[in-house]
């Protein structure tokens, strides 16, 4: 495991393989591991003849936690990525993020530009341009004393989740309860890398990939037929558009 420091952040990394850099930003209660080692996707990228980093995003993993909830909007996290660029030596590479990783990358590509080749968003259509609902009981969920404590359906299967990650479940309450602003349709279409946006045709905390590539000029759709939000991101569908996205791409 390597790391290094940004704004007083240990941010904790993977990076293996060689050629074109893919940057790899994982969602909400996951990491690293879970999200992109475990699923499959590392290795099948090595194998496509690219370089893959992945971080654990701030209060993730074995990144640092913090249990200020200001720590945690989406622009901060992208800088971590940012920083991470720099780190490696890298000018620019691909981005892939998903759910708030997808978040993290649009907030990265906006920004930086000039450092995101081209972006991938998984797991969050149209859902990014909405305001987030439902952060207080799932922050609720996550610091209850135990998970039996948990009503909401939807805020039982994040703690379940977060107890399944192995994660801190304080600095994953300070995570959920940062700023959530929607991002403008406006600022995304300014986007001019090209963008994929890979969705499950049964995820509703996503939101429609087709209606959000719609906001974006040039952005291209992938459905990923028959999944929900927790089951797309090792789907073959998602994995073999991803190839085909990056292997077209200028």
């Amino acid at each position: 495991m390597a790391t290094f420091t940004h704004d007083s952040v240990e941010i904790a990394y993977l990076d293996e393989g060689t050629g074109d850099a893919i940057l790899l930003i994982h969602g909400f209660a996951s990491n690293r591991t879970t999200n992109w080692v475990d699923t499959g996707w590392v290795k099948l990228l090595v194998a496509d003849g690219r370089r893959v980093i992945a971080l654990d995003n701030r209060g993730h993993g074995a990144s640092s936690k913090l249990y200020d909830p200001t720590a945690y909007t989406a622009p901060a996290m992208a800088e971590d990525a940012r920083a991470l660029l720099d780190h490696l030596g890298l000018a620019r590479a691909d981005v892939m993020g998903y759910s708030m990783g997808a978040r993290i990358t649009a907030f990265l590509a906006m920004a930086h530009p000039e450092r995101v080749r081209s972006a991938i968003f998984g797991g969050l259509g149209l859902n990014m341009i909405r305001p987030m609902a439902g952060t207080g009981p799932i922050a609720a969920a996550l610091e209850a004393p135990h998970i039996d404590d948990v009503v909401s359906a939807t805020a039982r299967t994040f703690r379940a989740f977060a107890e399944q990650t192995r994660s801190d479940l304080k600095a994953l309450a300070s995570c959920i309860r940062g700023a959530r602003d929607p991002i403008r349709p406006e600022a995304l279409a300014q986007l001019h890398c090209p963008v994929l946006v890979a969705v499950g045709s049964e995820d509703v905390i996503g939101g429609s990939a087709v209606d959000l590539a719609a906001v974006i000029p040039g952005a291209e759709a992938l459905v990923i037929e028959g999944r929900d939000h927790m089951k797309a991101v090792g789907d073959r569908q998602y994995k073999d558009g991803v190839l085909a996205f990056l292997a077209r791409r200028p």
